[in-house]
């Protein structure tokens, strides 16, 4: 056996190692599943999302590890690059329309769509999930896969890809924010329901961590500690403000 490095991030699965080539993480009991969605991704040659190679001798679920850049290191990412990302998450949620989940799927969903879901979506697209390996852009983490919604899960990618962050400038994100979805193609109706939707979505990570807190439970208890509800409130408020101008710069000239 190659010797293990214990990789940092993730808030819900114990220790992940890097093995040579692999990445090794505890199965969990959404893993049988993951691995479902993620060889028929790889069966469909989307090369979005890293390859799944079976289960190691200790029973932990074995990937393929994707060596390049983190996202988190290159925000705020350029028009260019926000375009590139819609067009990537276009292609993945594309390709899962076909997908047909096991008879005995087990999904770990955080924050469900309450519209319901029609679609087996990422549900976590965000810079600290994100790889740049050259011209291939990964997204990793994988484990909160599960049924949701087109516009559920850009609404949450817009907050974390565009970058609405609280106390942000909304003249200069409101044109990248067209850029993201210009690139996944959303046509007028999906464009005119986004904004809300994206309020929604972020206020849903909110009330998670704040449900946390109130009851004890990991890991979102300790994050709310850490001061992560004081980021997901704001940021929340944010987007919900400005949803005329985003309206306005998504709708223009369509």
């Amino acid at each position: 056996m190659e010797s293990e490095e214990v990789l940092t991030g993730g808030n819900v699965a114990a220790q992940v190692v890097r093995v040579g080539a692999t990445v090794r993480k505890p199965a969990l009991p959404q893993t049988a599943t993951v691995e479902a969605v993620l060889t028929h991704l790889a069966e469909q040659q989307y090369d979005g999302a890293p390859r799944t190679l079976g289960r190691d001798e200790r029973g932990r679920h074995v990937l393929e590890y994707i060596p390049g850049v983190p996202g988190a290191t290159l925000v705020p990412y350029s028009m260019d690059d926000l375009r590139r990302l819609g067009q990537v998450i276009r292609a993945f949620h594309g390709t899962m329309e076909t997908f047909q989940p096991p008879a005995d799927a087990v999904w770990h969903v955080l924050v469900p769509d309450p519209s319901g879901g029609d679609l087996i979506c990422h549900n976590d697209l965000a810079p600290w999930n994100l790889i740049r390996d050259g011209g291939r852009w990964v997204f990793i983490d994988w484990d909160n896969a599960g049924p949701s919604s087109r516009l559920w899960e850009l609404g949450y990618a817009a907050l974390t890809l565009v970058q609405l962050l609280p106390h942000g400038n909304p003249a200069v994100d409101a044109p990248r924010l067209r850029a993201l979805v210009d690139g996944y193609g959303l046509d007028l109706d999906q464009r005119c329901a986004l904004p809300a939707t994206i309020a929604a979505r972020t206020w849903g990570a909110y009330d998670l961590l704040i449900r946390g807190h109130e009851t004890g439970a990991q890991p979102w208890a300790s994050l709310y500690a850490e001061g992560h509800a004081d980021f997901w409130g704001p940021a929340a408020d944010y987007a919900e403000t400005h949803h005329d101008l985003w309206l306005n710069t998504l709708a223009a000239d369509l």
